[in-house]
């Protein structure tokens, strides 16, 4: 346990144990991200072991991600109504015994009901992280937040493939998948005794870090009544679901398909493979690096949040979608991995300012406004696997499945010139001018 900083609080200077919370959600993010990549580096073995072809897998890949849309919305909801710590605990139980549960399976049925509730245990994961930034941080630090986490877990995310090859070395991939599960349950044990879901109940927090956290009762007791009439009839909710959906549906592929097209198109072997595998997450941790720094500096030198939003995302999309087309006419499969993992950084750069609208927009709904979005994300995710197991079905054609990618970020880029990211849904009767830069 942390104990309260005595000088701090004889001085009047705030404390620093909000930024525990913030180690609580990089950690977990981590572990996430190694949960959900690991399977994809272990396709080539599942798919000989379990006799499964293209399209099968990709049903399998699909499967995460669907049970991961459907219990979006429901795992936020359950944030704002009990608190994120009840909620998170449970999560991180529940998706890390399907973790260990993956080495288990016996054909394509078992595997996919296993993904499907893997899935379906790693929902509400980041809405409730999201929530916990909205009652521990001020405004002013919350985006860098996000950048922060979605770094680490895009970082966790890149690593997972040379991981998972070197826990090959030493175990099959029925029990490196048992190893992975019992991660979990130690971040479970540290989170219960550390986190409060209000920072005013925790012993290591002052009363001048709780003058930064003014608000922080009405965000952190539970909300149980989500307008959703308003949510449902904004224009900007509507908009941050379809550009997430456009968002998600190219990342995917580094996720899921990235190892496989390495080896049977671009020609490498498995260990190969996973060192350039880790380019596109690597670059997107840093695109969210990035973003979560500049973006207070964007929005001071435009005199605007929203306006500097807007623009991030815009470059974002924009980029990963001209990146992604440069990348199929590179002929070396590490230079072009190169570009495509600029792709990646590029795509981060719509990260940070999409969770933060979220938090800004939601408000004390963050957790129920968050979980909408990435459920449509992760409809991509459904989605966008199985396209690309037919498309290898029927042409065999692994360029067609990035010329695809390509055309849904320039979609995306469509979106946030209508997207108003900083005013509540609690206030749109009475919309007022975009804040100060922060």
């Amino acid at each position: 346990m942390i104990s309260p900083d005595t000088t701090a609080v004889a001085t009047g200077r705030p404390t620093r144990a909000r930024y525990w919370v913030i180690v609580f959600a990089v950690t977990l993010a981590v572990l996430a991200y190694i949960d959900r990549v690991c399977i994809s580096m272990a396709a080539p073995d599942i798919r000989r072991d379990l006799g499964l072809g293209h399209v099968e897998m990709g049903y399998v890949f699909s499967a995460f991600a669907l049970a991961y849309a459907l219990f979006e919305i429901p795992g936020g909801w359950l944030g704002d109504w009990l608190g994120p710590k009840r909620v998170l605990i449970r999560i991180v139980l529940w998706w890390s015994f399907f973790t260990a549960a993956t080495g288990w399976a016996w054909n394509l049925a078992s595997l996919w009901v296993i993904r499907f509730l893997f899935g379906a245990g790693e929902a509400g994961c980041f809405p409730n992280l999201t929530k916990a930034f909205t009652t521990w941080l001020p405004a002013t630090e919350r985006v860098r937040a996000q950048g922060i986490m979605w770094t680490f877990a895009r970082w966790g995310g890149a690593f997972t493939p040379p991981l998972v090859i070197f826990v090959f070395q030493f175990m099959h991939w029925r029990r490196a998948f048992e190893l992975f599960g019992a991660l979990g349950l130690i971040w479970c044990w540290f989170f219960w005794r550390w986190y409060k879901d209000n920072p005013r109940d925790h012993p290591s927090v002052n009363a001048a870090e709780l003058a930064l956290l003014a608000g922080a009762e009405q965000t952190a007791s539970g909300h149980g009544d989500v307008p959703w009439g308003k949510l449902i009839a904004s224009r900007t909710v509507w908009l941050l679901w379809l550009q997430y959906f456009f968002l998600a549906y190219p990342w995917y592929f580094y996720i899921t398909w990235l190892p496989t097209y390495l080896q049977e198109f671009r020609g490498l072997d498995p260990a190969s493979s996973s060192r350039a595998a880790i380019f596109p997450l690597l670059f997107g941790g840093f695109g969210s690096l990035f973003c979560g720094l500049i973006s207070a500096r964007v929005a001071r030198w435009v005199g605007s949040v929203a306006t500097a939003r807007r623009l991030l995302a815009m470059l974002g999309f924009f980029g990963a979608g001209v990146l992604i087309l440069v990348s199929i006419h590179v002929q070396d499969p590490f230079r072009a991995m190169l570009v495509m993992g600029l792709a990646s950084f590029f795509n981060d750069l719509v990260m940070p300012g999409s969770w933060g609208a979220c938090m800004d927009v939601g408000g004390k709904y963050a957790g129920t406004l968050s979980g909408s979005m990435n459920m449509m994300g992760n409809m991509a995710g459904f989605v966008a696997p199985a396209v690309a197991g037919y498309i290898l079905r029927y042409t065999g054609d692994w360029n067609l499945v990035l010329y695809v990618m390509a055309g849904v970020y320039f979609l995306g880029t469509l979106c946030w010139p209508f997207i108003d990211p900083v005013t509540p849904l609690e206030k749109d009767d009475e919309r007022r001018p975009s804040r100060p830069a922060r």
